[in-house]
């Protein structure tokens, strides 16, 4: 009697052991049955935003079901990727987050609302965004190594834009100060409407700015690239150098964009999502549009990402500190 109780116990046990293994592979074939939310902690219509919309049209076509996409802007992309990490592990609310809320903003922030390493299950970086340097073309220097020359003879006085204190575009010029030694202003704008008024007349002639962001300035002239901030040079401007072409080694500065799902969202889940996004971003069409947008399309996956924010939050972490530039 008692032994049949035992081997009863022991089926039962296995039977929930087995259960436990098969349910989220069933979950992962079936998946997904109904639309996917991705909440994108940024406005809409921004390049974050665009490129984004671009790779879920196409992932769409993989997974057979439409993504929705859920802007939630607010605290540096703090307040719509704290939302995503609370929200239930099933696959059907992704979020797409960037360096500053992922990486950055942990020393930037005195809170987040959320662990970037621990509250997500990482899937995978999908877009580049280098950084340009671009400078009034009405300013003498026509190189990078010329500019740096220009900027030491002039501490203090070469101002450069950005979209607030802590954004991309303030760390990629702190970060320039340091490597570069020059002493340069930053003045922070609510929006790039209206940083691009002052760089055409000269009172704030300088930038380390996204591609859309400045592209009219170059094609009309107003503007001069002098290096782009990435490892290779971008597709879109394919005569300007990189930084170490240009002659500054050891300076690479870029935005990324990753998409992501709350932690303990089943691994199958995870990885038939990745495959679509791999798939996606393999597409003529999709690769054209991001370079639209000075983004370069990339797919690494959910344990290059992981580890790829780590690195970056301390890379982040050391030029905030040595910048000075205090939390909020």
């Amino acid at each position: 009697m008692a032994q049949t109780i035992i081997r009863k116990a022991a089926f039962a046990g296995l039977a929930v052991i087995i259960a436990a293994l098969v349910s989220p592979l069933t979950k992962a074939k079936d998946f997904p049955t109904r639309p996917i939310q991705v909440i994108v902690p940024f406005a809409g219509g921004s390049a974050s935003d665009v490129v984004t919309r671009v790779l879920l049209n196409q992932m769409e076509k993989t997974l057979g079901q439409r993504f929705v996409v859920e802007n939630r802007p607010g605290a540096g992309g703090n307040s719509g990727t704290a939302a995503a990490a609370k929200a239930s592990p099933d696959g059907y609310t992704l979020v797409m987050s960037t360096s500053g809320p992922l990486a950055a903003n942990k020393t930037l922030f005195k809170e987040l609302g959320y662990e970037p390493e621990k509250d997500f299950a990482p899937i995978s970086l999908f877009a580049i965004l280098p950084n340009v340097i671009v400078i009034n073309s009405k300013l003498p220097p026509k190189t990078l190594m010329e500019f740096i020359v220009y900027a030491k003879a002039h501490p203090k006085e070469l101002n450069y834009g950005s979209v607030g204190v802590g954004s991309s575009q303030h760390l990629a010029g702190a970060y320039f100060e340091q490597i570069a030694g020059v002493q340069l202003t930053h003045v922070p704008y609510r929006n790039i409407a209206q940083y691009t008024p002052d760089f055409i007349t000269g009172s704030v002639p300088l930038g380390f700015q996204f591609l859309p962001n400045v592209l009219g300035l170059l094609q009309n002239g107003d503007a001069r690239a002098l290096a782009v901030t990435s490892e290779n040079r971008m597709t879109a401007l394919p005569d300007v150098p990189t930084a170490a072409e240009a002659g500054v080694k050891n300076y690479e500065t870029f935005g990324w964009l990753a998409l992501l799902a709350p932690a303990g969202t089943p691994k199958p889940i995870v990885d038939k999502i990745y495959g679509a996004l791999a798939e996606a971003v393999k597409d003529s069409a999709v690769r054209g549009r991001f370079v639209e947008f000075g983004a370069e399309p990339v797919s690494p996956g959910p344990e290059e990402l992981q580890k790829f924010i780590v690195s970056e939050t301390a890379k982040w972490r050391h030029i905030i500190e040595k910048a000075g530039i205090l939390p909020m």
